[in-house]
């Protein structure tokens, strides 16, 4: 299976599970923010964007964005009855203080012992961290959703991460094309694969060593 938008919102898709109705959850740029897509329209949850939206809906249809209504990467969303506005300061006010149940994010490497990685790679321009720090200490649960591997092949299940860290010790999910892992205080385990890749396919693409569930779902959508 090629790493395309169907791939992207199987992860998407299998993420919108740990979701439940009245929620706070922040999402981060790229796979996570389709995640509203794949959510029963009567479940009420409100999304949370550092830049000073809670309410955000689904994204918009081609031709109805509001050029004034963006998510924290720039990308149009729209806004769910009930939705509100505020500054950044109020925003990160929020996610200090714990009111985020969840927070979806990307990320560039993860390690075993669920540090993470996703802000800079060295030697690259970004425009700063963002909330991933307040976000990956103070959230109640932190997701990964991510490619297995970089563009070059190399794992991003790693050992100990190589890439400086965002946080450490913060995951506590990881969801790929691959597989889905949970951090435990023994180490990684894997809990679900993705049809249709087996146990071989993710230990070859590992940089780490993981236990395995007794009772590994296979997720067919």
């Amino acid at each position: 299976m090629g790493l395309g938008v169907d791939f992207r919102n199987r992860i998407a898709r299998r993420a919108s599970e740990e979701i439940y109705n009245g929620m706070v959850v922040n999402l981060g740029i790229g796979i996570p923010s389709l995640v509203p897509n794949h959510l029963p329209k009567d479940m009420m949850v409100m999304f949370h964007a550092e830049n000073g939206i809670t309410g955000m809906g689904a994204t918009p249809e081609k031709g109805q964005e509001d050029e004034n209504l963006c998510n924290a990467g720039g990308f149009p969303v729209t806004l769910n009855q009930g939705g509100s506005y505020c500054d950044s300061a109020i925003s990160f006010g929020m996610i200090r203080r714990g009111r985020v149940d969840i927070t979806i994010l990307g990320s560039l490497q993860v390690s075993q012992q669920g540090d993470l990685a996703n802000w800079i790679v060295p030697g690259k321009k970004v425009p700063g961290m963002g909330g991933a720090m307040e976000l990956a200490q103070k959230a109640k649960k932190v997701i990964v959703l991510m490619n297995h591997c970089d563009k070059a092949g190399n794992p991003k299940i790693v050992t100990n991460c190589t890439l400086p860290l965002t946080s450490s010790a913060c995951v506590d999910m990881i969801i790929t094309e691959l597989a889905i892992f949970t951090v435990t205080t023994e180490g990684l385990r894997l809990t679900e694969l993705f049809e249709p890749y087996d146990l071989r396919d993710v230990i070859n693409k590992t940089d780490c060593e993981f236990t395995i569930s007794d009772n590994v779902r296979k997720i067919i959508y």
